[in-house]
């Protein structure tokens, strides 16, 4: 299925990559005929939901590799019924984990302060007048670079690691649909050992020249 169509029909339902694809190779590929689809299947109205106000919701913590990576993460959602539903606290769960894996620095692009993206777009720019692109098509190779920027350091633009077909923008559709409320991911704090830290290199012929003359 041609992902422009899929990628159209996505903005226009605000449902799911696949729910997407799914539609439109069940009607043939006619946008309309696709939304209908989804409309019966309840599918494209979570856009109206995302607009409603989640305040409840958990905190999840994730530990990795015997404690080397921590994450916390807040998701929040409508109501605390949902919030102490099994199916929710997996989902959120999935997302700690991921975050641990993905390492993004913020949970949405529009997060990305204005100063970094402009520093990113003129690396990206230097980087393709320095591999010989004409001038004129410089600034679409930039515009692609940079929506690959954002899926490596903005969680929502980036593929879910249990399920690369899907962003985890798309799970998040998908938990709305599910459980009939907003949800959203509003932080998240990542913690690795040692990050940030200098270590201290001994180097080992030095170390047993200092004891044979001690």
């Amino acid at each position: 299925m041609d992902a422009k169509l899929v990628k159209e029909l996505r903005a226009k339902s605000g449902a799911g990559m696949m729910d997407c694809k799914k539609a439109l190779v069940e009607t043939d590929g006619n946008i309309e005929d696709a939304m209908i689809v989804l409309r019966e299947k309840g599918l494209a109205a979570t856009n109206k939901k995302a607009g409603r106000v989640a305040a409840e919701g958990i905190v999840e913590s994730y530990i990795h590799m015997g404690g080397k990576i921590g994450v916390l993460v807040e998701v929040n959602c409508e109501t605390d019924f949902v919030a102490k539903n099994e199916g929710f606290k997996t989902f959120v769960k999935d997302v700690a984990m991921h975050i641990a894996a993905a390492n993004p620095l913020y949970v949405t692009k529009e997060e990305v302060p204005s100063e970094e993206l402009e520093k990113e777009k003129e690396i990206l720019r230097a980087q393709a007048l320095n591999e010989g692109k004409p001038e004129k098509i410089v600034d679409k190779m930039v515009e692609g670079r940079v929506s690959k920027y954002y899926k490596e350091i903005c969680l929502m633009e980036q593929p879910f690691v249990k399920n690369p077909d899907l962003t985890i923008e798309d799970l998040v559709k998908e938990q709305i649909m599910t459980i009939g409320e907003n949800v959203k991911i509003r932080r998240f704090a990542r913690f690795q050992m040692g990050e940030g830290l200098e270590k201290k290199e001994e180097n080992f012929a030095d170390e047993v020249a200092k004891q044979l003359n001690a």
